[in-house]
């Protein structure tokens, strides 16, 4: 058999391992064998279990905190590049460290572009993410970036609901992008957030642009990480007289006691997705799978036809 011929291979790293077979049983096959051996001071080895040679490989593994989860991705591109992997794809359902995008004080790294470096150094011959916390991060790359937006997974929710006087809100100025490109397909009124920061995860001040009064609210962001800024956003509009206030967030970072935030606020529903795992369950918590979009075009990409179809924003 020509290697060109061979089926793709999906791997996991250990902290995406369910979303992976998820992944897989949409694509329509078996997660691969890969373990890690670990030794007593905490560094692991990658280890492939069955042959790679000459095959596309998907290696799934969303790169949040800690930093352990990055390095694991790292060593797998790696090891699949000793083992004569034909096509090397970084699949990162949740980019980390990619609000380290730019310069915007003095003496500080660029995350985002040095992580970009690691993987291309590693190996990876293709990225692909979903709703990236700046869409420019792509061109931090010399190699192809498949950018897929949650939008597609996330709008047949919403449109379900069947939301009467519907408005999608942005949590802050530089979402607004994003609030318009659900507003366009949802037929529905933009509000903003005005927020102001002390230092990171603390709102000195927030305002609203816009009018809320009688309605519907889908606040719509990339990630949720403390809580601070979708629950005081809730409340905000709630005070000003919205009927109910949900939020759409991709990655479910959740950290600190995010949970309790989500829990004791206004907030109606927080909407999710399962590029990272949560750490413990929530009423007011829905996930929405993204592994059949993952799956798609990840066929598509090893087809070589075109993913345009899957793009809403």
């Amino acid at each position: 058999m020509k290697t060109s011929n061979l089926p793709p291979k999906i791997f996991a790293c250990s902290q995406s391992i369910e979303l992976a077979k998820n992944i897989a049983k949409e694509f329509g096959t078996e997660l691969g064998d890969a373990k890690i051996s670990r030794f007593s001071d905490g560094e692991f080895q990658p280890v492939y279990e069955e042959s790679i040679r000459g095959r596309r490989v998907f290696i799934v593994g969303s790169t949040f905190p800690s930093a352990d989860n990055l390095m694991e991705m790292l060593l797998m591109v790696d090891a699949a590049k000793r083992a004569s992997a034909r096509h090397i794809t970084a699949v990162i359902p949740y980019f980390g460290w990619a609000r380290q995008d730019r310069k915007d004080k003095p003496r500080v790294a660029i995350g985002a572009k040095l992580v970009a470096n690691l993987l291309e150094s590693a190996g990876a011959t293709r990225i692909m993410t979903m709703d990236l916390h700046a869409d420019q991060i792509q061109g931090f790359f010399e190699k192809p970036v498949d950018h897929l937006f949650a939008s597609t997974i996330f709008m047949p929710y919403v449109k379900s609901l069947n939301l009467k006087n519907l408005t999608v809100a942005s949590p802050d100025m530089g979402g607004s992008k994003r609030a318009y490109a659900y507003s366009k397909h949802l037929e529905s009124d933009v509000v903003i957030c005005y927020k102001q920061r002390k230092k990171a995860n603390e709102i000195s001040m927030m305002e609203l642009i816009g009018e809320v009064k009688d309605k519907n609210v889908i606040l719509v962001d990339d990630m949720i990480d403390t809580g601070g800024t979708l629950t005081k956003a809730a409340d905000l509009m709630i005070e000003r007289g919205a009927l109910s206030v949900r939020a759409i967030c991709t990655h479910a970072i959740l950290s600190g006691n995010a949970y309790e935030k989500i829990k004791n606020s206004k907030l109606t529903e927080l909407i999710v997705s399962d590029t990272i795992p949560l750490k413990e369950q929530n009423s007011k918590i829905k996930v929405v799978s993204c592994a059949g979009l993952f799956a798609d075009v990840m066929h598509k990409v090893h087809s070589n036809t075109s993913i345009s179809e899957q793009f809403i924003m």
